[in-house]
Parts: C-alpha cells; sequence; structure tokens
C-alpha cells in the first residue's frame, strides 16, 4: 500500500471525457468551470458549461469524490473524447483509473453506459413546452429523396483535416467532403479558406505618441489608452463567420424585393389582441408574417429545399423547420420552430416569443440552431428600411423583413397615410430563378395585404 500514489490510497481516480452531445458535432470550447481542484462534486452536479454550434450545454458529472485535476482551461476547444476532468471517489477503492464519456464501457445490461443527464443516443427529448411531433427530423424520409441536409457526413473528416479546421477556425460541418465516404480531407479544408487579405495599415511603422492620449483636453472624455484593440474570435462569432464564408464562396445568391400596404394586417393584429384566445400573449407582426411565409411555401414548396453539392441533387422538404434570426449579446443566432406548417397562428406567437427568449438566455442546444429549412430575419427593429441578407449553407432562401411605419402612401386613388413596410428575398440562384422568388415574395405580400385570405390557406 506504501507505493500507491496518495490519491489512490484514498480511492481511485474517474476521468470524466468529453461527451458526444449529439448532432455530428466533433468539439467543443470550454466556457468555464462551476468546480475547482479540491471540491466536492455531487452526482449530476453541473461541473463546466461548453459551447458548440451557436449553443452553450452544461456538463453534469457522472460520478461524486473530489475533484484532482482540471485537464482544459476556459476557451480552450476541446474535441469529443478527450479528457476534461478527474475526480477521487473515496468511496469505491476496488477499481482502478475509470472513465466516463463517449468511451466508457457497456454495462451488464447490454446497454451503453453514457453521461448522467443526456441518456442514450437517440433519446434525447424536445426542449418545446409544447407538445412536439413524433420527431424532430422525420424518422423515414416523408419523400423519396428524404433529408439530407447539411449535417449529413460532417462528423466524418481525417484527423489531419479536423486539426486543420481548429487551427482555422473553420467548421467541418459547413464542408462538403471529397474522400471515402464523403470525408473532409485537409485539401476541403484548405479550399474553405478565404483569400488571404491585403496587407493592412497594422503592417506599417507606427504612428508617433500622441502626448494627449488617455484624456481629451477639451471635453474631458476618457480616450483609448491605444491605438488598436484586439479581440480573439470565438464561440458563436467564430462559427457565424465560418458558415457566412461557406455562403458567399459557395451559394450564387440573388435578391428581390416588394413593398407592401401592412394597414390590413396592422388592423389585424390589433383586434386579435383583443380576443381570449390571444389575451395575455405578445402578438407581434413577425407572428403574422411567419404564418404568411408558410402558407406561401405550401404553394412554392421548391423554395423550401436546398442545393447539395456533394450529391449533385436538389433535396425539396415538405416539412418547414422555420428558422427565426434573433440578435443576442453573443452575436446572432437562427433557432428554429421544429414542423413550424403544423402550427396556429397562437402557436406560432408563443414559440417565436420562446424561441427568442431561449436563444438570448443561452440556452438554445444545437437541436433548436440545426436543420433549419427556411429563414426570416428581422432588420426592422432597429429602424432599418430592408437588408439583404446571406442564405444559410443548408437552405435555399432567406426572408428579410424591413420597419413597419406610417408613410404617404395611395389608397383608392387617393394619397393617405398606411402603414407600409418592405420584404426583401435572398435566393440561391441555383435552383431558384427570378421568376420563382418573386412570384413567392409576391404572394407572401398579397396575404399580409388582405390577411383575411389566410383563413383559406390554413
Amino acid at each position: 500500500m506504501e507505493d500507491r500514489a496518495p490519491e489512490e490510497a484514498q480511492g481511485h481516480v474517474l476521468e470524466f471525457r468529453l461527451p458526444d452531445l449529439g448532432e455530428g458535432l466533433t468539439d467543443a470550447q470550454l466556457m468555464s468551470w462551476s468546480v475547482g481542484i479540491g471540491d466536492t462534486v455531487e452526482l449530476n452536479q453541473t461541473i463546466a458549461e461548453v459551447e458548440t454550434a451557436k449553443a452553450v450545454v452544461a456538463l453534469p458529472s457522472p460520478f461524486s469524490g473530489t475533484v484532482v485535476e482540471l485537464l482544459a482551461q476556459p476557451g480552450d476547444t476541446v474535441p469529443v473524447g478527450a479528457p476534461l476532468i478527474r475526480v477521487r471517489n473515496d468511496l469505491d477503492m476496488s477499481a482502478p483509473t475509470a472513465t466516463a464519456g463517449p468511451d466508457a464501457p457497456a454495462t451488464g445490461t447490454g446497454r451503453t453506459a453514457v453521461l448522467v443527464g443526456y441518456g442514450p443516443e437517440g433519446e434525447a427529448a424536445s426542449r418545446r413546452r409544447r407538445p412536439a411531433p413524433a420527431a424532430v427530423e422525420p424518422a423515414a424520409p416523408r419523400v423519396g429523396t428524404g433529408y439530407s441536409g447539411p449535417q449529413t457526413n460532417r462528423a466524418a473528416a481525417t484527423p489531419a483535416a479536423r486539426k486543420l479546421a481548429r487551427e482555422l477556425g473553420i467548421d467541418l460541418w459547413y464542408i462538403a467532403g471529397s474522400g471515402p465516404d464523403g470525408a473532409v480531407t485537409v485539401e476541403d479544408v484548405r479550399a474553405a479558406v478565404p483569400v488571404s487579405q491585403p496587407r493592412t495599415m497594422a503592417t506599417r511603422a507606427p504612428a508617433p505618441a500622441d502626448p494627449g492620449l488617455g484624456t481629451d483636453q477639451r471635453g474631458g472624455l476618457i480616450r483609448p489608452a491605444s491605438r488598436e484593440e484586439r479581440t480573439p474570435i470565438s464561440g458563436i462569432r467564430k462559427r457565424t463567420a465560418a458558415a457566412m464564408v461557406v455562403s458567399a464562396r459557395t451559394i450564387p445568391q440573388a435578391s428581390t424585393f416588394v413593398t407592401l400596404d401592412f394597414t390590413a394586417s396592422m388592423e389585424l393584429l390589433d383586434h386579435l389582441r383583443t380576443t381570449k384566445s390571444f389575451h395575455g400573449l405578445t402578438l407581434t407582426p413577425l407572428a403574422l408574417i411567419a404564418k404568411a411565409v408558410l402558407a406561401a411555401l405550401g404553394e412554392f414548396p421548391d423554395i423550401n429545399a436546398f442545393w447539395d453539392e456533394a450529391k449533385q441533387e436538389i433535396v425539396t422538404k415538405h416539412y418547414v423547420n422555420l428558422g427565426i434570426a434573433v440578435a443576442t449579446d453573443r452575436g446572432l443566432m437562427v433557432p428554429n420552430l421544429k414542423e413550424a406548417q403544423t402550427l396556429s397562428l397562437r402557436e406560432l406567437c408563443q414559440e417565436i416569443v420562446w424561441l427568442a427568449e431561449t436563444a438570448r438566455s443561452g440556452s438554445a442546444t444545437p437541436t433548436d440552431l440545426r436543420g433549419g429549412t427556411f429563414t426570416i430575419t428581422n432588420v426592422g427593429v432597429f429602424g432599418v428600411d430592408i437588408g439583404v441578407p446571406l442564405v444559410n449553407p443548408g437552405e435555399a432562401a432567406i426572408l428579410c423583413l424591413g420597419s413597419i411605419r406610417k408613410r404617404p402612401w395611395v389608397f383608392r386613388d387617393e394619397l393617405a397615410v398606411r402603414w407600409v413596410t418592405t420584404l426583401g428575398i435572398s435566393f440561391d440562384h441555383r435552383m431558384i430563378d427570378g421568376e420563382l422568388a418573386s412570384r413567392f415574395l409576391a404572394t407572401v405580400a398579397g396575404l399580409l395585404e388582405d390577411p383575411l385570405t389566410l383563413l383559406g390557406r390554413v
């Protein structure tokens, strides 16, 4: 016994590895530790938070004991299966060092031992408050081609490709693999790197020191202590950048716009807010616009699709996972409403509010953020008339909503003050031509100018 290490003399050491969080994720960034060396942890106690695929996930401990070592620091990118923490179990001295994570051994029942709080693969529950459909994605394809969105085979990559992607800050999920069985290779990663930027002013000789640096003598305002500031790119910003680079490099995009009289829709919303069905709900124009978009997608299913470059196929979805772009303190997030075509206006109202709150609080899961089929972004909340958004990889189009304002408008051959807004759509020109995009946008505008016509489409 005298030859044993001090921690082994009191109990065996358990090693917890980063578990497979699902959705094809290959790594996560450690955000913070909730415990320190020497702390006692209980079973299922939160020990850390990690961020992956734009979601912050709390990791529970699969065992109890005393923390003896933290194997990663906040800000580190940790691959799935890499060790995170070691805990000494003081109650059981009969076993050598054990592990918990994706490589944990099978139990005596024949089931694979899994991390506490996660459950076996395929049994993850939906986070939505309302009763969910049978599955987030259809268990079996609804049409002949089925669903083969951008996450298909994205977890398959050579070790060298994974290492290079981490160094360059590129998300493998967005790269089409050219290797065996669709695996991502080093060449695929290098091809996804944006063209090098020219030298900037930062490479020039430093400017002479400013004797007044630090204080504005005239106004008494504090000035920056240095002329430049560098902020490491990580988390949501890094993933958003990777997605937008892929969008700009791989999707030939075009846009079209329409300005419409939104007065009738505003009047309908005002009336609905006074009814019992919508009492206590936050009914916004976005919910009604989402309903009009869903109705139009039913008429123009080719908009609800994506271009599968690897298989050279157009995949049309006969379900709508409606993405809602949400500005958060951590960056732009696009969670989506699963099977949105099944929701009533009242349910859309509830779910959009819940989805935005979930995203802003940082509790959106990878499932909430993956699998979108069509997206709506609302720049009007910032007082902007319209924008030209980039299409999300894995989708064919994105609708932009501008500000809704009272403006002069010709109504029944007379000049009047009406509620007016502008809608824009950016689309993948490989599969959607200008005629189809314009007809879709005109249909959405027509439904909003006369919202009672929605009754015949729901």
